[in-house]
């Protein structure tokens, strides 16, 4: 079973069994065509209250145009949302501190990231995906500034979820930390087995290098990942974990033989934690095309609700699979 599937029949267990209601996911880029048939699609599959943005008679008739069914879909329009005042005031509070005053709040409230953002705040929503129109920045900045990370997690970082014929990896950070310090790689490897975790998966770490073991030498950059690995260890001894090793080393039982017998996961690694992000970004990439590897994501990981970036050259198949996760994680947290 593929891993959508996988993601559908948790929500199903978790909203039957546990007799909870639909999560709410905001898509907010109503005017984007992809946005509109994603939340069709998702709303006829009833696992998920889909909630859009924009103006109501608009949206309608774009939808008449693209044959589209929306009658199961909450559209909310900012303008003039019962709520915009109080979404303004709890924005104030949350950032007088930076100097913000009221008519700044005001505008930046009337941004649709940063209204969805609040609607999540404020329990309105569970989850948001976003992206397909605007840069990352506009995503995560609000869902920071807002929502802010989990008390136990310094920073927020990403991960990918790259589905092979026969096995599922998690690949961070390929998208957020640019040069991880020592502290930092530990943490983005902790949310990813998090992350792992969240997705039925378990997590058999491995924080590459070009060394296994020392046999690059000892630079700071090998350091680094030492340092993390132990730090890691000591907060989650009950993971498999190994740092530094070779990707080679990592996935290949063969190669583990050769080069590192005594490592815990023994050529089996599924969750590949990258030193830095240039690493990270160009190995997923490498991978999603040369070798015809679903890549779904970046899933951010860290925060306290969940928000979720697109890609602008993003598929309807991707907005659809990335919200599924959101609304797990939304059951989950």
């Amino acid at each position: 079973m593929n891993l959508i599937n996988q993601v559908k029949e948790e929500l199903k267990k978790h909203i039957i069994n546990k007799n909870l209601n639909r999560p709410k996911i905001i898509l907010p880029e109503s005017q984007d065509d992809r946005i509109l048939e994603a939340a069709s699609i998702l709303s006829e599959e009833e696992l998920i209250e889909i909630i859009i943005l924009g103006s109501e008679p608009k949206i309608k008739q774009r939808a008449k145009e693209k044959n589209l069914k929306l009658d199961k879909i909450k559209i909310v329009d900012p303008e003039f949302d019962v709520y915009k005042q109080e979404y303004v005031k709890t924005y104030y509070e949350l950032r007088k501190h930076k100097g913000i005053n009221l008519e700044e709040a005001s505008k930046k409230v009337s941004d649709y990231s940063t209204f969805s953002v609040m609607m999540v705040h404020t329990g309105r929503a569970d989850g948001m995906v976003a992206g397909a129109t605007w840069p990352t920045a506009n995503t995560i900045r609000p869902a920071l500034e807002i929502i802010k990370t989990k008390p136990d997690m310094p920073i927020a970082s990403s991960y990918f979820i790259m589905e092979t014929m026969t096995k599922k990896y998690l690949f961070a950070d390929c998208a957020f930390i640019k040069n991880p310090d020592f502290e930092e790689l530990a943490y983005i490897a902790l949310e990813t087995a998090k992350s792992a975790e969240l997705l039925n998966l378990k997590p058999k770490i491995a924080l590459l290098s070009f060394s296994t073991k020392g046999s690059g030498g000892d630079d700071e950059s090998i350091k680094k990942i030492r340092k993390a690995t132990k730090l890691f260890k000591s907060k989650r001894p009950d993971i498999m974990i190994e740092g530094e090793i070779q990707l080679d080393t990592a996935i290949v039982p063969e190669v583990n033989k050769l080069k590192c017998p005594e490592c815990e996961v023994k050529g089996d690694a599924n969750t590949l934690i990258f030193p830095d992000l240039n690493s990270g970004n160009i190995g997923y990439k490498l991978v999603q095309r040369f070798a015809n590897v679903k890549a779904t994501g970046p899933i951010i990981q860290g925060l306290k609700k969940p928000v979720n970036d697109l890609s602008r050259g993003c598929s309807v198949e991707d907005i659809i699979n990335v919200t599924y996760i959101t609304a797990l994680e939304a059951i989950k947290q």
